[in-house]
């Protein structure tokens, strides 16, 4: 694991209204580190994400990619950025086939010289959807059948296959197994698992124990919008961390600035 900082926020803050359900998230991600978010629901978790990706526009903090300070409008700005996102809606389109999801908003064309009008290249696309499922270890029998034909973990694979297809410099899961059995669960987590091969950075917001403390290096616990615990994995245990989750520990032996 390398020493550069992949992803840093200071003072990370989101109000809305008198509500503050994030305040002063500090945070930092190395490459090749895979960082797991947990926290009881409400804890402050997803409204991080959508600070970083700008889903939302923070309150207040700073956030810096690549030692690079950015501002992002919007979604469409992280990922052009190489922040992908699995959110828990997916975002995909139901009536449109694999490789137009993965390509949605973004289409490989030719014939570029016809000037405003452009011709999709069907062919480009369907070549590196192929390569993007083949480096993720995702299987789906046919890739032309559309989105709604396809199982809850067809599905969430072919979200998280875009991380592989467009060479993400992040990639964040918001809970990406939360409705799936123990197979799909199980495809999804080896698609962790070569992402981390692969040295590619990832932040895992899970409630699932076994699955934090088999897939990642570290764990950041949130309470109440703040992040309360910094944690190597080999130094913690399931029960210390949800200690930190409930409150029964409160975190005052850590610096706020989680790194």
């Amino acid at each position: 694991m390398s020493d550069e900082i992949v992803l840093k926020t200071e003072g990370l803050t989101k109000h809305y209204g008198g509500v503050r359900a994030l305040e002063g998230a500090s945070f930092e991600l190395k490459k090749g580190e895979h960082i797991a978010i947990m926290g009881d629901n409400g804890a402050g978790k997803s409204t991080f994400v959508r600070q970083i990706t700008g889903v939302e526009q923070r309150t207040g903090g700073k956030v810096w990619l690549y030692g690079e300070e950015v501002n992002f409008a919007g979604p469409l700005d992280a990922r052009e950025a190489g922040i992908e996102t699995v959110f828990q809606t997916l975002a995909l389109a139901d009536d449109l086939d694999v490789p137009d999801n993965l390509f949605l908003g973004r289409e490989k064309t030719k014939l570029d010289f016809l000037g405003p009008f452009r011709l999709l290249d069907y062919k480009a696309m369907r070549e590196a959807t192929i390569a993007g499922l083949e480096k993720t270890a995702v299987k789906i029998p046919n890739i032309r059948n559309t989105i709604a034909n396809m199982s809850g973990g067809q599905r969430q694979c072919v979200a998280i296959a875009r991380t592989a297809t467009f060479h993400s410099r992040l990639t964040i899961m918001d809970e990406p197994t939360a409705a799936l059995g123990v197979q799909e669960t199980a495809q999804v987590e080896n698609i962790i698992r070569t992402l981390k091969d692969a040295g590619e950075p990832l932040i895992l917001i899970s409630h699932n124990m076994r699955q934090v403390m088999e897939l990642v290096d570290r764990i950041i616990v949130f309470r109440r919008g703040r992040i309360c615990a910094n944690l190597k994995k080999e130094e913690t245990d399931g029960q210390d961390i949800v200690a930190y989750i409930t409150g029964a520990k409160t975190g005052e032996e850590f610096m706020e600035t989680a790194v």
